[in-house]
């Protein structure tokens, strides 16, 4: 198994948002800006990679009858911690993010990854699907909110960037809004993912019709 492969397919090809649209709710929700969108996604990747690490340290000893609860302890653990830890070194974003921290326990990217890849593979395979998983949701999570940020508030990581003249457009803080800039992201980022995997294929067969004729 290529790890490389293994994150590729974390970061782009099975992007939790991006091609999977799942663990939807608490993304719309926070990333009304850039660090919020940010801050989850480094909350979401610290619980995956972590959870990945124990589920697969413990495979072989977790029955298969309570793999699911088992799993579900696992990752409330790990979430406990993160919000812990935000609590007590960035309690603004800890308010930010609020409801929405304890509910990556229900998310179902990281359950999915302890329950289809962490169980039957090793640690280090593990780590980087739970490091490539987390970082796609960063990264939909930072463009999603760094976009609506600069439309709906007129700046991008509290930084303002336009004049005292600039409208924002408000509706792209709210529900809506996060609903519009989501589907065209999502658009854009399946269009140039199979162009992408277009193009491989045709070089793969080009290669292989070259080796045939020599």
């Amino acid at each position: 198994m290529k790890l490389s492969k293994v994150f590729y397919n974390g970061l782009i090809k099975e992007n939790t948002i991006f091609v999977q649209a799942i663990g939807l709710c608490g993304l719309l929700a926070v990333t009304t800006s850039a660090i919020n969108g940010l801050a989850m996604g480094i909350a979401v990747i610290a619980v995956t990679v972590g959870s990945n690490l124990v589920v697969s340290l413990l495979r072989k000893i977790i029955p298969n009858k309570i793999r699911i609860p088992a799993f579900i302890v696992v990752i409330a653990t790990f979430v406990t911690v993160v919000q812990m830890f935000m609590k007590a070194y960035t309690p603004d974003l800890d308010r930010a993010l609020g409801i929405f921290i304890p509910l990556i326990v229900v998310n179902c990217m990281i359950l999915g990854r302890a329950e289809a890849f962490a169980s039957k593979n090793g640690i280090i395979p593990s780590i980087v699907d739970g490091l490539g998983m987390g970082l796609g949701y960063t990264l939909a999570a930072v463009m999603l909110g760094a976009i609506r940020e600069i439309i709906g508030a007129g700046s991008i990581f509290g930084i303002q960037l336009f004049g005292i003249n600039f409208e924002p457009a408000l509706i792209f803080i709210m529900p809506p809004g996060a609903f519009i800039i989501l589907g065209i992201l999502m658009g854009l980022f399946n269009y140039f993912r199979r162009k992408k995997e277009s193009e491989g294929i045709k070089e793969e067969t080009l290669d292989e019709f070259i080796y045939n004729i020599d």
